[in-house]
Parts: structure tokens; C-alpha cells; sequence
């Protein structure tokens, strides 16, 4: 009787041990999270003026489709707010600084089969509390389509450069990383 009350008691320990350790790594992983772990605590939020396009491209609202993404983007994370610049704690200015229309892929025979939109934005954030530039750099990215595409393929592709280069920006905002 005695070594069945010591082999139940070493099991329950053993299980209130296993439930104790899973508990505490759930929690611990629940808890983490990268979004906001290098925004500073007093900036709460962001404004995001319509970006400059100095591309010379003469792509038709290419700044306007920066900024709706970006803004979409910040809308979503949620870790600033999205407000005009004479409320917000932090700026981020984006100018297209270039957009290139470029052969990706070239097929037997030197024919073209893909093209690649690559789109470079320089980005500028600010800390309008401090009075202080956070980062300023250039963000570049891309999207393809095929050579014997439609003008919506191609405007697929501007849009996908577009949304990688705003969720780049977005990242170096929020986290840092």
C-alpha cells in the first residue's frame, strides 16, 4: 500500500510538472510578438502624405497607389495610427525615386518571355516629438509579367512591387527588423 501512495504521488507530480511547463510555454510564446518592438513609446501615431513620384516614368497615379498601400498597410498592423501630419507623432515621407520595366526571363533564342517592374521608393521617418529622423533609406522591389501580357497584367506587376515595397516599409517602421 505504501509504495502504490508513493508511485501515485511521483506521477502526480510528474503530471502537475508537465502541465506546470506546458502552461508556462504557451504563455510565454502567446505573449511575444514582433510588431512594435522598436517603435518608440511615446509615438502613437503616423501620417503619410501622398508620396512624391521623381521617376520619371510617367506612370499614371503611381504616388497616389504608394500611399493608399502604405496607409492600408499601417491600417491593418495597427501599431500607429494612421492621422494627418498636424496630429501625428511620427512622419513618414516616401518618394518613387525610379521604376524600371526591364527583360526577367530570356527564352532559347534570345526572346523574352518575362518582364520585371522594379520600383525603388526613398523613404523618410520621422520622429516629430523629438524632432528627430529615424531612418531614411531606399526600399526596392518587384513584380513580373509575361512580355505577351495586357496592360492589366503589367499594372498587376506595378501593383505587386508596390505592395512588397510597402510591407518592407511598414516592417522597418514598426519592428526594426
Amino acid at each position: 500500500m505504501k509504495k502504490l501512495h508513493v508511485f501515485i504521488s511521483f506521477y502526480h507530480f510528474v503530471f502537475v510538472l508537465f502541465i506546470s511547463v506546458l502552461m508556462i510555454n504557451f504563455v510565454g510564446c502567446c505573449a511575444y510578438s514582433f510588431t512594435g518592438a522598436s517603435v518608440p513609446k511615446h509615438l502613437k501615431t503616423i501620417a503619410i502624405p501622398i508620396a512624391q513620384d521623381k521617376s520619371g516614368s510617367g506612370e499614371p497615379g503611381l504616388g497616389e497607389l504608394l500611399t493608399t498601400s502604405l496607409t492600408q498597410k499601417f491600417i491593418n498592423d495597427n501599431t500607429l495610427q494612421v492621422a494627418n501630419k498636424n496630429n501625428a507623432n511620427a512622419l513618414l515621407e516616401c518618394k518613387i525615386i525610379s521604376l524600371t520595366d526591364a527583360p526577367a526571363v530570356v527564352a532559347v533564342g534570345e526572346n523574352v518571355t518575362s518582364r520585371r517592374i522594379t520600383i525603388t521608393v526613398q523613404a523618410v521617418y520621422k520622429d516629430l516629438v523629438e524632432r528627430k529622423t529615424i531612418f531614411s533609406k531606399d526600399f526596392s522591389n518587384y513584380g513580373d509579367y509575361a512580355t505577351t501580357g495586357s496592360i492589366a497584367e503589367r499594372n498587376t506587376a506595378i501593383q505587386k512591387a508596390i505592395d512588397n515595397i510597402s510591407e518592407d516599409i511598414l516592417l522597418a517602421t514598426v519592428s526594426g527588423w
